[in-house]
């Protein structure tokens, strides 16, 4: 797992894409933290972290598309399906990878905590919270966009079936906005990543919604090492 691992984490920053996603993710997030914290003088971190599960939907596919497509199109899928290497490990050692690259720009926000810091009074046991928690939301957006990734040779299409898939999860969780029945808010509530990221946001650390996120990252991780599996054998 740690030579695919590092394999991978080398190949984001020997190219474009991790520089892009890095970027692309700093830019929006600071922007929010002026206008909401800054701008607005607030010391509401957390809400900067509600915002990312947003900003993921847009960003996490352009950090997943190559996990295994790029393997596909240059025929290097079939010396990792060969290798003595298990395909549990092939895949979280891509997986691991492509969660240390949206480490980085998370580590940057740090600055954000040390600014409010300054000026203000943030809760620290609920800032510590919202990173374990943002960190597992961004671990089940990677899995699932690992997983797609997993099925086509093309990254483009990789990207825009990711893209596709965090959208269709968007607007499923508006369902419960506009749901009237407490049966249909369960049951969005139930399925649903963003809202339930809602308590993290009021300093609640949620011990169920924690382990929903890594279940949902376990079962995308096991789903990909199944579509390995069936390429191994055909």
């Amino acid at each position: 797992m740690s030579a695919i691992y590092k394999r991978d984490l080398r190949a984001y920053f020997s190219s474009p894409l991790g520089f892009v996603f890095v970027a692309a993710f700093l830019i929006v997030i600071n922007i929010y933290f002026f206008i909401a914290c800054i701008y607005s003088a607030s010391s509401r971190v957390e809400m900067v972290f509600q915002f990312m599960t947003y900003v993921m939907i847009f960003v996490i596919p352009i950090l997943t598309m190559r996990s295994f497509s790029e393997d596909y199109k240059q025929k290097t899928d079939q010396l990792l399906l060969t290798s003595p290497v298990r395909l549990s490990g092939i895949v979280m050692g891509k997986f691991f990878a492509a969660l240390t690259v949206f480490l980085v720009p998370l580590a940057f926000t740090l600055i954000f905590v040390l600014v409010v810091a300054t000026f203000g009074h943030p809760a620290g046991y609920t800032i510590v919270g919202n990173y374990i928690a943002i960190i597992a939301v961004a671990a089940c957006y990677i899995s699932i966009g690992c997983f797609i990734s997993s099925l086509t040779q093309n990254q483009l299409v990789a990207c825009v079936a990711s893209l596709a898939a965090f959208i269709a999860m968007y607007l499923f969780d508006y369902l419960y906005q506009i749901a009237n029945s407490a049966l249909i808010k369960n049951f969005v509530y139930w399925f649903s990543i963003f809202r339930r990221y809602d308590a993290f946001t009021r300093g609640i650390f949620s011990f169920s919604d924690f382990i929903y996120y890594i279940s949902i990252t376990g079962l995308f991780l096991f789903f990909t090492v199944r579509v390995l599996e069936k390429k191994r054998w055909s």
